[in-house]
């Protein structure tokens, strides 16, 4: 029993800072929307796009995990990263070089 307290105080604490970290992006641009999308062992990746464009991520040790900082952050969650949701990411010159760079010898890595 004292090792499923411990797993599971583990997983609150896990819980609790990741939705401090969503809470933070919220605020740093204008509000924030998310999607937890699978990433098979690994866990989830939680992907934020904010009021103002920008976007980011953050990788949780499991889907219920994710859920759940989501959850507790209060952002409105979505089902899959398309539509309307999709279209409120920004990118700038930063984010096309680098995409267009893995293609045709744009930038590198480092």
């Amino acid at each position: 029993m004292a090792d499923t307290q411990q797993v599971d105080a583990k997983a609150e604490r896990r819980v609790a800072r990741l939705a401090r970290r969503i809470d933070s992006f919220s605020k740093a641009h204008g509000g924030a929307e998310g999607q937890v999308a699978y990433l098979g062992e690994r866990g989830a990746r939680i992907v934020l796009v904010g009021e103002d464009g920008g976007w980011g991520d953050l990788v949780a040790p499991s889907y219920e995990i994710a859920q759940q900082a989501v959850e507790k952050s209060g952002i409105t969650a979505h089902d899959d990263f398309d539509g309307e949701f999709a279209a409120k990411v920004t990118t700038g010159r930063y984010e096309w070089s680098r995409m267009a760079g893995l293609q045709i010898g744009g930038p590198s890595n480092t």
